[in-house]
């Protein structure tokens, strides 16, 4: 266990203020970790990890297009909006990971941070035989805080699972993860964060197993969207903020949580801008912001501001992701950046296609991507704010000689435009939940 919380590193700020009723506490959850990249400690080249992430990043994005599509009515599954055109793989190297303790005494397990979906959950031995993972399953017989949550619970009831029912009056759940599918009960259990100043808290999560695939080793996923489990309706924390480093630099990536998410405390390469966190009136998969135009370097794209548009339905609209490699502009957006992409960049469009990308060019030989200048891509926002995305956050080379558009149209009518993982690299973001705001500067995330 050491091994692992040793790559955790957390600055955690706790006070307990007694109110008048000394029964009732307010605690404090500020910290600070540090969480290893997808492909940390591996040999993989970045043409590689390039490849492997877009791959990935497809079967992510068909996994919340298919909740998105169910809950706003416009299909009924995975199978019904993804195929053919889309490639569906488990998307195992997605996210950035960290190692916290569950139970009484902790038990270390490896979770994937996942700003998709809100439930915190982990493989155990009450689910009989799990997936391969690197650390020994969670066993929850070993733990003296341990305990089943009822179907009528409150966190039974307000979950939004695949499916749900009720088994020797446990709250049994399914959930679908791409093509991966994550079965297991509900229940409350201590977990511990930090390998110096530990901070251990209760916590309803799933205990459960994946019923096919891998995801990377790790044991779980840390759901932190804004639905109803995650992590940061439990706690009640207010804001977090982020600052992912590029993939294939092999950097931890900070995160913190509460009052350590403050971006005037931190060192940044650009000026500090703000726009509003915006609510999709039927699903809590995303967090949306108001994209309202897109420019390739001064050209503004001919791209109509309704398209970009969050809708009454829950259609549509411009999400932000942790976890999705990507880009996803929704049509006219794609083809008009498609267009001014390959009339803006002095390269030969590529004869061999590249899997999972739209539109690659050949490299002059010997010269990598380093050695081509492009415009910046410019997302536009309601109020004025804009965010300048450099070459690297763009553009990736899947393969030697090849440098290709990281940015694909949104698999179906409907579905949001969506700003990645790489999108974000070397930018500071905030999410204000209490003010409803979406804060993000330009930095250097290892230097933070």
């Amino acid at each position: 266990m050491a091994c692992h919380l040793r790559r955790l590193l957390l600055v955690f700020l706790a006070a307990v203020v007694a109110t008048a009723a000394p029964a009732l506490a307010i605690f404090h959850f500020d910290f600070r970790f540090d969480t290893d990249g997808p492909f940390s400690g591996g040999m993989m080249s970045r043409h590689d990890m390039w490849r492997r992430r877009a791959a990935e990043s497809k079967a992510r994005d068909a996994k919340n297009s298919a909740r998105l599509a169910k809950a706003v009515g416009k299909g009924g599954g995975v199978d019904d909006i993804t195929a053919p055109d889309v490639t569906i793989t488990p998307y195992t190297h997605q996210g950035h990971w960290l190692t916290v303790g569950i139970g009484t005494p902790p038990q270390p397990s490896k979770v994937i941070l996942d700003m998709g979906s809100d439930l915190l959950w982990t493989q155990c031995s009450l689910e009989g035989p799990t997936a391969v993972q690197e650390e020994p399953v969670y066993d929850p017989s070993k733990s003296s805080s341990f305990s089943l949550l009822p179907c009528d619970s409150k966190h039974c009831e307000e979950g939004t699972f695949t499916s749900k029912n009720c088994t020797d009056k446990r709250c049994a759940y399914e959930n679908y993860y791409g093509v991966l599918t994550a079965t297991g009960v509900l229940a409350t259990e201590t977990f511990t964060f930090g390998a110096h100043h530990n901070a251990s808290v209760n916590l309803t999560f799933g205990c459960g197993k994946l019923t096919n695939g891998t995801i990377a080793g790790a044991s779980g996923i840390l759901g932190l969207s804004p639905g109803p489990l995650s992590l940061l309706k439990q706690l009640a924390i207010p804001k977090f903020s982020y600052c992912l480093t590029p993939f294939t630099d092999s950097k931890t990536s900070p995160v913190m949580f509460g009052a350590m998410a403050d971006l005037g405390k931190y060192k940044t390469t650009g000026k500090v801008q703000t726009v509003p966190l915006l609510k999709n009136p039927v699903e809590d998969i995303y967090y949306y912001v108001p994209m309202v135009g897109i420019s390739l370097g001064s050209k503004r794209l001919n791209v109509p501001t309704e398209s970009l548009a969050l809708k009454p339905d829950g259609t549509g609209g411009a999400a932000v992701d942790s976890a999705t490699t990507l880009a996803y502009l929704v049509e006219p957006a794609f083809t008009e950046l498609k267009k001014a992409v390959m009339e803006g960049l002095k390269l030969p469009v590529a004869n061999k296609t590249v899997d999972d990308y739209p539109l690659c060019f050949e490299l002059p030989r010997g010269t990598s991507m380093d050695g081509v200048e492009v415009p910046p891509l410019v997302l536009h926002f309601d109020g004025g704010a804009d965010m300048a995305l450099p070459r690297d956050n763009y553009f990736q080379e899947p393969s030697p000689g090849v440098m290709c558009l990281a940015v694909v149209q949104s698999p179906f009518k409907g579905a949001p435009s969506v700003i990645g993982n790489v999108q974000q690299q070397n930018m500071h973001v905030l999410y204000d939940l209490g003010e409803r705001k979406f804060s993000y500067a330009p930095t250097q995330c290892d230097k933070l």
